[in-house]
């Protein structure tokens, strides 16, 4: 959940004040004509380091490390990915986890689950509405149900959602994002802003567009955000956040990393 970090605006809206010329520079994503390219989306565990910095604090830096982890299923006789997520910090207070299935055929939300502090909420999630998950116990979230206008994605899921984007030079997305349980969904726009060759760990240099996103959150503080997505591979390496004068940094780690689940 995003707003675990910071309260951030859900973006640029689309509002029906566009110009038709304004409309025009703008792909809608969504799951008719414009829709992701789930065959970029690739199975397997994923890693990411991410750390705070707060320059008035010039000797401490957060870290968390996220695991993501997509398998491909069935669900009710459809072909689905099963992602599930895991995050650290320092204390216990820091961990949560998540899991999600969406439709592997247009990336559409099914369900989706969140447990922190060992309380889980949970979600039935179709094109029309969202709903509380009956068959899961003890589900803080049973009484909730908000029904949708139009279908959305799920925002717990950008990293894989950016992946998944035609990305060229010069483009600007609209993508409508929904995180399960709050305020009801909106349309966010990101834009291509242009390319940059950046280098692995390994000193591998990897060609990337950079997508950039920016806003207001409710407190009325500006924030910005910054991913690299690889041309070739279209894999999500590299984000930078900026917020409240504050910043956040995310980077993929090496397939050599070792699964810490596997030793718990």
């Amino acid at each position: 959940m995003r707003n675990y970090f910071y309260a951030i605006a859900t973006g640029i809206l689309l509002s029906a004040g566009l110009s038709t010329a304004q409309a025009q520079k703008i792909d809608t994503i969504d799951f008719k004509n414009h829709g992701l390219n789930t065959s970029y989306l690739k199975p397997g565990l994923k890693q990411y380091m991410v750390y705070f910095q707060q320059p008035a604090q010039k000797k401490v830096l957060r870290f968390w490390l996220w695991l993501r982890d997509i398998k491909t299923g069935t669900r009710d006789g459809h072909q689905v990915f099963n992602i599930s997520q895991h995050w650290y910090g320092s204390d216990t207070l820091s961990y949560r986890t998540v899991y999600s299935v969406n439709s592997a055929t247009n990336f559409a939300p099914l369900y989706h689950a969140e447990t922190i502090g060992g309380k889980t909420k949970a979600y039935n999630w179709a094109a029309n509405k969202i709903t509380s998950a009956d068959t899961v116990a003890n589900n803080l979230a049973k009484a909730f149900a908000l029904n949708f206008d139009q279908p959305n994605f799920n925002w717990n899921l950008d990293i894989e959602t950016f992946e998944m984007l035609p990305l060229r030079e010069g483009k600007t997305f609209a993508i409508n994002f929904y995180d399960a349980g709050l305020s009801p969904p909106k349309y966010v726009l990101y834009k291509v802003t242009g390319s940059e060759v950046i280098t692995l760990l390994d000193n591998t240099k990897v060609d990337c567009w950079k997508l950039y996103e920016e806003g207001k959150s409710p407190n009325g503080s500006t924030y910005s955000e910054t991913f690299w997505i690889s041309k070739k591979g279209h894999e999500f390496l590299k984000e930078e956040d900026e917020f409240g004068g504050s910043y956040r940094y995310k980077i993929k780690m090496p397939a050599a990393t070792p699964d810490v689940l596997k030793k718990f």
